[in-house]
This record gives structure tokens, sequence and C-alpha cells, in this order.
């Protein structure tokens, strides 16, 4: 096939990918057929075509932001949502709850938020689990865009009982910095009185009245990650810094979700690799270190469909 009719096909295709609503995949077969006009000094009309392709482009690049401000996809059937949880958790615990929190993770990963956020609310109910299933359900709305509703819940947690004043301190941290991260100047309320995890005073007489703490609660020591920076060693982006917001994290291992339209960014993780000289944004600090690529894994369900989650175990230096 010369390489007129290579062009050719190139843009038929681009122009059926585009009606068909494949847009990621349209562009890709614009860029293939510019480089293929811009590689052959012969080719006649080469200023033509590119500038023709040029606007083709600029019409996809609208579309492709007016979907990207669209709300957002329904989440997908229950039926579905049990695929996901299937497919996507992969728990080595024996532990029923463990397994719980690992399948509600695996929601969230893929997407499936609102009913991530309902089962990470059962899960609170459990005292291990407590901390780290709502921190999870902050997350969930974070990913949402709904901070007011996080804010909402996060005030409601203040009135219930469940939750000790030490949890809620962890809890008023770390929303605290999710929102200073966004943007957004918010002063949180805190619980008034800490005084839920103190055994009852105990008095002798004749001595001083003695307050004995009661025991700590169980909770992951991990710093919170927001978002990391990793600087590229290939590729178009070769030696910038890219940062990636941190979709979701259980203890020292983070989750990003790599979009389609960056798929060539995908092939900076490669599992069983370590990349070096990363930079961690914590709640509290920024500090470099190295992370093991945990998986690399395509979505092959629901609205994320084609794009793919990444997990990185974080290695401090």
């Amino acid at each position: 096939m010369n390489i007129t009719k290579k062009i050719k096909l190139l843009l038929q295709e681009a122009e059926f990918y585009h009606t068909q609503g494949l847009l990621n995949e349209a562009m890709e077969k614009y860029n293939n057929a510019t480089k293929l006009i811009r590689s052959n000094e012969q080719l006649k009309s080469k200023q033509n075509l590119t500038n023709g392709i040029s606007k083709k482009i600029l019409a996809l690049k609208k579309d492709i932001i007016k979907i990207e401000k669209a709300p957002k996809k329904p989440e997908v059937s229950a039926k579905v949502q049990d695929l996901i949880k299937k497919m996507y958790s992969f728990s080595p615990y024996k532990n029923e709850d463990l397994k719980a929190l690992d399948g509600a993770i695996a929601l969230a990963k893929f997407g499936q938020l609102k009913r991530a956020i309902t089962e990470f609310n059962e899960l609170i109910k459990k005292d291990s689990l407590r901390v780290v299933a709502a921190k999870s359900m902050l997350r969930c709305h974070m990913a949402l865009s709904s901070m007011d509703e996080a804010v909402t819940q996060y005030e409601q947690w203040i009135s219930d009982d469940i939750f000790s004043t030490i949890q809620l301190d962890k809890l008023h941290v770390f929303l605290k910095n999710i929102l200073k991260k966004e943007g957004i100047d918010k002063k949180l309320p805190r619980r008034k009185a800490p005084t839920d995890n103190l055994e009852p005073v105990i008095t002798i007489p004749g001595t001083d009245a003695v307050q004995v703490k009661g025991p700590e609660i169980e909770d992951d020591d991990a710093l919170d990650i927001n978002s990391i920076g990793i600087t590229i060693d290939s590729g178009p982006q070769k030696e910038q810094v890219v940062e990636f917001k941190v979709r979701f994290q259980l203890g020292n291992v983070v989750t990003l979700l790599i979009s389609i339209r960056d798929k060539d960014l995908i092939e900076i993780f490669k599992v069983g690799d370590i990349i070096n000289d990363i930079q961690y944004y914590s709640t509290a600090a920024l500090f470099s270190g190295s992370g093991i690529i945990v998986s690399a894994r395509e979505i092959k369900v629901g609205p994320l469909r084609g794009d793919y989650c990444v997990d990185i175990e974080i290695v401090l230096n």
C-alpha cells in the first residue's frame, strides 16, 4: 500500500472512530497520519494536508473537553459491580472483615464510588477498620468532587458515639489537608470534650485523683499521600516531572488512575520495577523515596473501561 492510500485509510478510520464516540482512538489515527505526512519529503501538498488534519484534531479536542466536563457516567448494575469486586480484589486475608474491606476498595478503585461509600459505611462499625474505612469514604467523596458531602459526613461523625476523640482527631487532620490540597479554606469543627478514651477517675482516700488512659485505638500508621511526582525517563515527556493524584491508599500502597489518553505513560509502570526519586506529597510534608510497582491493570468493565489502575508500594530512602 502506497503512502497516499495509507494516509487516506488512517483519516477514514479517524472519522469513523469520531462518529462512534471513540475519541481517543480517533486522535491516535489523526496523529499517526500527521507523522506519516511529515516523514515523507516527496509528498505533495504536505502543508495543506497537515493544516486540514489540525482542524480535525482541534474539533476532536473540543469534543473530548465536552465529555470530560459532562456529568459523571452512572454506576453500572449491581451484577457488574459484583463482577468488579471479584475481578479486582485479591485479598490474602482469611478474616471476613478484611476481605470485605478489600472488596470495597476494589469498587472504589474502579469507579463504583457510591456503592463503595455504602460498603465503607458498614465497615465503620468494625473498630479495627473504623478509621481506614472513614478515610476511604472521604477519598471517595473527593473522587466524586463532592467535598461538601465529605464535610457533612465528618460533622455527622462528630455527633456520633461510634468514633472516639482520638479517631476523630485523625480524621480532622486528614480531611483538613485534603481540603487544603484542593484549595478549599474551611474551618472544620472538632469534638469539644476529648474524654471518651479515658477510664473513669479512680479516687483513693488521702491521695490525688488519678486518671488512667485506656488502650490505644488501632489504626494504620502510614502517612496519607495526596499525590506523587515521577520524573519521566523516556518518551515525549522525558526529564519532566509528572504529578499523579493518588486515587486511593491503603497502608503504604497508593493507587493511581492513568487515563487512556495518557497511555504512553503506562509504559513506565511495569510490575516488579522500582521507580526511584519519587516525590511524595503527604498531608504532612513533601518527602522523597522510591516505589515498587505492585500491579498495573487495565480496567475492563465499568465507566473507567480502558483506563489503567496502578498500585505502588512506598519505599522510603
